[in-house]
């Protein structure tokens, strides 16, 4: 992919001008290896003594080709990370820089399977007013895109199939009976169907006399390769105005923080990257590990608990043994969220707008290993069986050439919250971390947007940053800020754990 690199100030390297600052003005730089955090290549703290400063910060950089400056830099190329610049960007005056280790949709966002779905959540959740909101605003996007001349199917993969939450026992069946009255009472359309209702719907998919099925007709699926190529498409229109620049296949080595606790730059394998605002860390899974390197000469102690849950999907391409209508999800897969689940596959099956049939899925806690499991891909096969007979017909080997395995680390985050805010002793730096299984669902609702407004008026303000565990946390700003606290007052739901100001 070919790198955008916009310099946006003649020399904004303060390191390499004659002057020499005074000491406090440059606290340290930490110097990491990769995203992952997995080894560490090496560690620099510049001494403020005044007699050597000048000397050691020079040499500091002399391997750092090139330098830029930009309002804001986001860390992390993935759905999330993208939808935060391109609101930036929309909403703002803001020049934005986007910095990732590999490539958009390498990680998790590119391993997903596009769910934009209501059948799975829960009414009254700590959730449910955002996931509720963010469908709404991914309903607009798609018709902005249609108001723009463009198919958001093609654009998009944007199609409504409706979902279905499927079970095959009579106590499953009472499950799926309240879950359509508490999703009805929600004032969502849902039904509940028997075996027979079903099979009529979604012929291929036979699960026994007694089952039967949730179905949500309004729920939505989407190619989440596709949607984060049009929103890099529409980032990249700010790139001529000198607003936007991708840093892509470039690990993040380490931060300059001045004395005051202010992220001056963050410096990458090829280049030095001034902030003149603020940063974002979005680097799902990775988030711990790089946090705890980043800010570990810092003398902060801030822990993201953030930690990889592998995950497997099988894709077969041009599949025309049969025909799914809509999405489906066994009722099975909602239980398997707990930490102490080392290994789980549930059956998820959907249909992409390019006729691929997309099986799924695994949970599993093994590290920052992306290797395909024949193992685990076996498993998911035989389970998508269980309720599709019709594959067992079909041989997983003479599907070698037509088939590929996806595999993502998702940023699971005990308890279910992801975290956004600033990070406790940075006073510029953001973090959104833990969208476990959801960026897609998340991305568009109002924590983001939250974020957005809080970078805007951030730097009025001299906050004193914690950490607060807390199920939601209000941002209380002074009253230079009074629109932004009218704004987070107003528009902050609960289910994330927020980074307070305070």
């Amino acid at each position: 992919m070919v790198s955008i690199s916009l310099s946006l100030s003649p020399n904004p390297n303060h390191l390499l001008n004659e002057t020499v600052f005074s000491s406090h003005f440059i606290h340290r730089i930490a110097t990491v290896s990769t995203l992952s955090g997995r080894h560490m290549i090496d560690r620099t703290s510049l001494s403020t003594s005044p007699v050597n400063y000048r000397r050691e910060k020079v040499a500091a950089v002399r391997t750092v080709s090139d330098s830029h400056s930009y309002d804001v830099v986001v860390v992390g190329a993935g759905i999330i990370g993208l939808s935060i610049a391109r609101q930036l960007l929309n909403g703002s005056d803001l020049s934005v820089a986007v910095v990732d280790a590999a490539v958009p949709c390498s990680g998790a966002t590119g391993a997903g399977q596009g769910y934009i779905w209501m059948v799975n959540k829960v009414p009254g959740s700590e959730k449910w007013e955002l996931v509720m909101r963010s469908r709404q605003l991914w309903e607009k996007f798609a018709e902005d895109v249609k108001y723009l001349g463009m198919d958001p199917q093609e654009v998009l993969g944007w199609k409504k199939t409706g979902s279905l939450l499927v079970g095959k026992t009579s106590q499953e069946m009472a499950a799926l009976k309240e879950k359509v009255e508490q999703l009805s009472k929600a004032g969502l359309k849902a039904e509940l169907l028997s075996s027979t209702e079903l099979q009529d719907l979604e012929p291929a998919l036979v699960i026994g006399e007694e089952g039967g099925a949730a179905f949500l007709p309004d729920d939505y699926q989407l190619d989440a390769r596709r949607s984060v190529a049009y929103i890099e498409k529409e980032n990249r229109k700010y790139a001529t105005e000198g607003r936007y620049g991708e840093y892509y296949n470039q690990p993040l080595t380490g931060l300059l923080r001045s004395g005051n606790g202010k992220i001056e730059a963050v410096q990458t394998s090829k280049n030095l990257l001034y902030s003149k605002k603020a940063i974002v860390i979005a680097t799902g899974c990775w988030t711990g590990s790089l946090m705890q390197e980043l800010i570990r000469d810092f003398g902060i102690e801030f822990e993201v608990p953030v930690k990889p849950r592998k995950g497997h999907l099988l894709v077969i391409e041009n599949f025309s043994s049969f025909k799914l209508n809509h999405g489906s999800m066994e009722v099975g897969y909602l239980g398997h969220r707990d930490a102490n689940e080392t290994s789980s596959i549930s059956m998820t099956a959907t249909m992409d707008t390019s006729g691929n049939l997309v099986l799924g899925s695994s949970r599993q806690f093994v590290g920052f290993s992306t290797e395909i499991s024949k193992h685990i891909i076996n498993q998911i096969w035989e389970r998508a069986g269980e309720f599709f007979p019709s594959l067992r017909e079909l041989s997983l080997t003479d599907l070698e050439k037509t088939r590929e395995v996806r595999v993502g680390l998702r940023p699971f985050m005990p308890g279910g919250k992801p975290m956004i805010g600033l990070v406790p002793g940075l006073s510029n730096a953001f973090l959104a971390a833990g969208h476990e299984g959801e960026g897609l669902t998340l991305v568009s609702n109002r924590p983001l947007e939250l974020l957005k407004w809080l970078l805007i008026w951030f730097w009025a303000i001299p906050p004193k940053l914690i950490m607060h565990p807390m199920r939601y946390i209000l941002f209380l700003l002074d009253n230079r800020c009074s629109c932004a606290l009218n704004y987070a007052n107003n528009e902050t739901a609960s289910g994330f754990q927020l980074l307070s100001i305070v």
